[in-house]
């Protein structure tokens, strides 16, 4: 079963460094970093301590909210070091890798369960990928989804692509498709470029859905938005094509193995290509730069986490971007004509005749952080049936049933990521949606604990 999506709203960036269609294996590291911050909304509690031995899939540590939610090691070794920032909270967990890489052993996934399969999941570090609408975290064991959506493409600038990078990954992915689909009474819904020729087109119990037009039409919000919108109350699951081959491979092969093909791109790197990894590796294994003065992003322009030359590749991305650092400015290039910089607006700009053309961009966000100023343009980039600018005034002045009522129950960070870059004010729109997302998780949280304690809810309730 199919269906046709046509997003008409939204922005294709066209960017110089895009990867050619070869894959290269990355030098092995022995540096490795596992990041907490990378799964918003967790709070570790340890299971390991410095100078501990750990083969690759034992538990690091697991969410103090919800102890079913483990986090393993991608790689044996040594704990190297456990990085402490305030309270002593933990940002980062070292390890020493050994030469050759030696896996705990997973037992086989026998039953048809959905209990004994999210059992399975979260003891062997599988259920991370796993990430949740509301609130964009992952997802709750505890929950049943009404749907589960899986993004087959995606499309922001630069990003990988899904179809090259999958192509040898066909039997992991339709088997953790088949063991996903027992966790929802629901469909499972996997989104497509309607160009793409994907092998997820031969399943039959599942629901593609063939889109086509700019970007954020990769963004699964866009998908859930026009087929399943979520009222309050309701669940949906999501997960990432490339994720699902991590997961087929743990319950085909009984081993965590977190490899990935990650795209290597941007306009500062000297040969954009792919390069066959693993998560939490150290990216000067393949890195190449041709700029030195260089801003080095793990993922996408538009959301990915910076890091340093000698950073790690985190959870959840499939490309290392590298673009120049804007640290230098123009004089009076606030009122000269721009031919070499990207701009939806036709002010004094000529990108708009060029539609084409792949620019050369760097960080400089060519102005400062001001007050809201209502220019519409935010509703031409931005596709989902939601008001983008009276959500993220209601998220600023944390007005909870207005967040409720304009739909915050859809959206996450990501889908604001246009809006952030088009934005004349230079407002951060990613961070006010993220925490007002955080906010409504908090509220509802209490919400329930408010009803079972007392036997009514407490409509009185505000922040202030």
């Amino acid at each position: 079963m199919s269906m046709d999506i046509i997003v008409k709203k939204g922005l294709d960036l066209k960017l110089v460094g895009k990867p050619s269609n070869e894959i290269d294996q990355a030098k092995f590291s022995q540096d490795f970093a596992v990041y907490p911050a990378d799964f918003h909304g967790v709070f570790p509690k340890l299971v390991v301590k410095e100078n501990d031995s750990v083969k690759a899939g034992d538990i690091l540590f697991f969410d103090k909210n919800s102890e079913k939610v483990k986090f393993v090691s991608p790689v044996s070794g040594k704990i190297k070091e456990i990085v402490r920032g305030e309270r002593r909270r933990v940002l980062e967990i070292k390890i020493h890798a050994d030469k050759e890489i030696t896996y705990k052993k997973i037992k086989k996934l026998k039953s048809k369960n959905s209990s004994d399969i999210i059992d399975y999941f979260s003891e062997n570090g599988l259920w991370t990928y796993i990430k949740q609408r509301p609130y964009d975290v992952i997802a709750d064991p505890e929950s049943s989804p009404k749907e589960i959506f899986i993004s087959g493409f995606d499309s922001s600038p630069l990003s990988a692509d899904y179809d090259f990078i999958t192509k040898d990954q066909k039997e992991n992915i339709i088997e953790a498709i088949k063991n996903l689909s027992k966790l929802t009474k629901g469909s499972v819904n996997i989104s497509l470029r309607k160009e793409s020729n994907s092998f997820l087109r031969e399943l039959n119990d599942v629901i593609i859905h063939n889109v086509s037009g700019p970007h954020p039409a990769g963004n699964l919000s866009t998908i859930i938005n026009k087929v399943s919108p979520i009222n309050k109350g309701d669940t949906v699951w999501t997960l990432n094509l490339p994720d699902l081959a991590i997961i087929g491979n743990a319950i085909l092969n009984g081993k965590f193995s977190p490899e990935r093909i990650v795209a290597l791109v941007g306009s500062s790197i000297s040969k954009p290509k792919y390069y066959k990894t693993l998560a939490g590796s150290n990216i000067s294994t393949f890195l190449n730069l041709n700029e030195k003065n260089s801003r080095i992003i793990s993922g996408n322009v538009f959301t990915g986490t910076m890091i340093n030359l000698n950073g790690h590749l985190r959870h959840y991305s499939n490309e290392i971007t590298a673009i120049p650092e804007g640290n230098d400015y123009d004089l009076f290039g606030w009122a000269k004509p721009l031919f070499e910089k990207f701009s939806v607006s036709r002010a004094l700009t000529f990108s708009w005749l060029f539609p084409n053309k792949k620019y050369d961009l760097n960080t400089n966000t060519n102005g400062e952080h001001r007050a809201f100023v209502v220019t519409g343009s935010f509703e031409e980039v931005f596709p989902l049936d939601i008001y983008p600018m009276q959500i993220l005034k209601a998220c600023m002045y944390k007005d909870l049933d207005e967040m409720e009522a304009l739909g915050m129950y859809e959206v996450s960070p990501e889908d604001f990521a246009l809006t952030e870059f088009i934005c004349v004010s230079k407002q951060p729109h990613q961070s006010i949606i993220r925490e007002g997302l955080d906010l409504m998780k908090k509220y509802n949280l209490w919400e329930v604990m408010s009803a079972n304690s007392n036997g009514v809810q407490n409509p009185a309730f505000r922040i202030i």
